[in-house]
């Protein structure tokens, strides 16, 4: 089976009216392949478990949905456009669970669909700037621990979310409700440019597919679907954010939101989700890194590395050590600073620090001042 020609019948295969994700995968798991399933007869089809004659008479005349898969493989050809399918190790594997996922999905960047950690951050198009600092200080406290970004690309909450994880070198995913010939809102251009270098835009949308309105429903399975968790930051009772955490819920994923004033139009959808138990609350981003269990793995490195420094450091004499266990408890001290602390006279401190720098355990730093050796 060359890939080529199962990704040209699986594009053609999404083209064809009445058929649906769940039906293509179902028909390709029976046929073996998107290539084979369209050399197949209608009596064949029709035996399937779950597909009537109406289903399989989609495929009496598949031409026009043939050529124009050949058309879009040339696009993706011609503008370094890479494609996913369900079946391929490069797929987003969280998106493997959602019984809606798309069968393929476009994109363009460098990116990894399937790094451990993976949130979404949505809200509002008319955030406030309380809500454009809470995103900003979110995302500079998830960037920390190699989290990766997924959202919208929306005006407001999206679009914060996705410069500040441009600011802070945080991997960057721009979902998008139309084909990636084109970006919208055409103001964020730039932006969907810079974030492909540690990042990608993304669509399950061929070419030449208009943001319209139904579409965006269909970007938000895709937002919520790809992450292990789903953060609101602002929301009007009803809205895009909403609806992604619906779907979130519906996907058994976890669900934040940030709580606001009563009072606040902005604040009301993210106090309805936690009112009704349909998200936690959360005020940072340690909540959430707690309640995902994802500081288990920093406590470990800092309970590991405090056992092998306890290993290392108990060797040294008593003056010695009393000039480490300085250095554990500060960032770096100077030696009138280890004075104070040790009682030890400066002329010893300096002989004990040339005796440690020696040994790598301990580095000058400008100003004379003194560290330990990670």
């Amino acid at each position: 089976m060359k890939m080529e020609d199962e990704i040209l019948y699986g594009i053609a295969l999404s083209l064809l009216k009445g058929i649906g994700d769940a039906n293509a995968k179902t028909l390709i798991s029976y046929a073996g392949s998107a290539k084979q399933l369209f050399g197949m007869s209608t009596a064949k089809l029709q035996k399937i478990n779950g597909i009537g004659p109406k289903t399989a008479a989609i495929f009496k005349d598949t031409k026009q949905a043939i050529q124009r898969a050949e058309k879009e493989m040339k696009f993706m050809q011609q503008h370094q456009i890479d494609v996913h399918f369900y079946f391929q190790k490069s797929y987003p594997k969280r998106l493997l669970n959602c019984v809606d996922a798309p069968l393929f999905i476009f994109s363009k960047g460098n990116v990894d669909f399937n790094k451990e950690k993976i949130v979404s951050v949505v809200g509002t198009r008319h955030c406030t700037e309380q809500g454009r600092a809470i995103t900003e200080k979110l995302i500079a406290d998830l960037a920390i621990h190699d989290i990766t970004l997924v959202s919208g690309l929306a005006y407001g909450i999206d679009i914060c979310a996705h410069k500040a994880a441009l600011k802070y070198n945080m991997q960057n995913i721009a979902v998008l409700a139309h084909g990636l010939d084109r970006i919208y809102p055409f103001q964020h251009k730039n932006i969907a440019d810079k974030l492909q270098e540690n990042g990608a835009i993304i669509s399950d949308f061929i070419s030449q597919t208009n943001p319209d309105k139904q579409n965006f429903p269909s970007r938000n399975r895709i937002v919520a679907g790809m992450s292990d968790a789903t953060i609101v930051v602002e929301s009007a009772e009803e809205g895009g954010a909403l609806i992604t955490a619906e779907i979130a819920n519906s996907y058994n994923r976890d669900v934040f939101a940030f709580p606001g004033r009563v009072e606040d139009k902005y604040a009301a959808g993210c106090l309805k989700l936690i009112k009704n138990n349909k998200a936690q609350l959360v005020c940072a981003a340690q909540d959430i890194i707690e309640c995902m269990s994802w500081d288990i793995d920093v406590k470990k490195q800092n309970e590991n590395k405090s056992s092998i420094q306890t290993q290392l450091f108990s060797d040294f004499n008593a003056d010695e050590q009393k000039i480490i266990n300085v250095l554990q408890a500060e960032s770096k001290s100077s030696i009138d600073e280890l004075y104070l602390k040790t009682a030890l006279t400066p002329s010893n401190i300096a002989t004990l620090l040339l005796s440690l720098e020696l040994k790598g355990v301990v580095q000058m730093l400008p100003g004379k001042y003194y560290r330990l050796v990670n």
